[in-house]
């Protein structure tokens, strides 16, 4: 299996930090956040990670190349002159998986000890059923801000709103997917006539795909290291 693992963000909000390093090399007791990524994946079996860079790029890449003979998966950065969107990056990249039955996205500022081994059995099982991509679920605290599903009670999401005004639930996109090829029919408008546009998944996509997606709750420790808030409550949070 190869993944799709989305560090290329400037992480504004986490500034001074970020002036000088990049989100996704934040510390967590020590360990950058990239590394903790890295481990998850080898350990659930994931063979390639695609890795997409921008923002201090040269500190990422000179960091996966330092790591990549300590791992097992195949490392492959992906550098972006311009930020191409969650959307963008994949579908830039599509021919590394086209050929793959299924494949992680994930975005890389999550902190999570979730089994990713178990998520992407349920895929299978949804996939089965006519399911393109599984989407880990949270409970957000502020909807409003986050990508908003409902699901029927087979776990299809049935609706999916990016930051809605009037929240229908608390279940958020959480940031972890495991998609099938066939995702990429529904770029079509989004991304192939503007090729230098910025295609976001939860505007772009998912809304396309409501009825083919399935929900995956998770159950496990899960945090956006997006604010300097929430990064210091991953520090107190975390277990070495």
């Amino acid at each position: 299996m190869k993944a799709f693992l989305l560090a290329a963000g400037k992480g504004t909000r986490l500034r001074p930090y970020t002036s000088v390093v990049p989100k996704c090399l934040i510390p967590i007791h020590g360990k950058p956040l990239l590394e903790i990524w890295i481990e998850l994946l080898e350990k659930c079996g994931v063979s390639e990670i695609l890795i997409n860079t921008h923002h201090h790029a040269d500190q990422v890449e000179r960091f996966l190349k330092r790591i990549s003979s300590k791992v097992k998966p195949e490392i492959i950065p992906l550098y972006e002159k311009k930020l191409l969107g969650s959307g963008g990056t994949i579908w830039t990249n599509r021919e590394a998986v086209i050929d793959e039955k299924n494949f992680l996205i994930i975005y890389a500022d999550n902190l999570t000890t979730l089994d990713l081994k178990r998520m992407i059995r349920q895929h299978e099982d949804n996939s089965a059923c006519g399911g393109i991509l599984t989407m880990g679920l949270i409970h957000a605290p502020v909807p409003h801000e986050c990508g908003i599903v409902t699901l029927d009670n087979t776990q299809k999401i049935v609706s999916f709103i990016e930051k809605p005004d009037n929240p229908a639930s608390d279940l958020a996109n959480g940031g972890i997917y495991v998609a099938n090829p066939e995702i990429f029919s529904f770029f079509t408008e989004s991304f192939i006539r503007q090729p230098d546009s910025v295609c976001d998944l939860g505007f772009h996509i998912f809304p396309k795909l409501t009825g083919k997606m399935y929900g995956y709750e998770i159950k496990e420790y899960l945090r956006d290291i997006g604010t300097i808030e929430s990064y210091d409550a991953a520090i107190r949070e975390w277990r070495v």
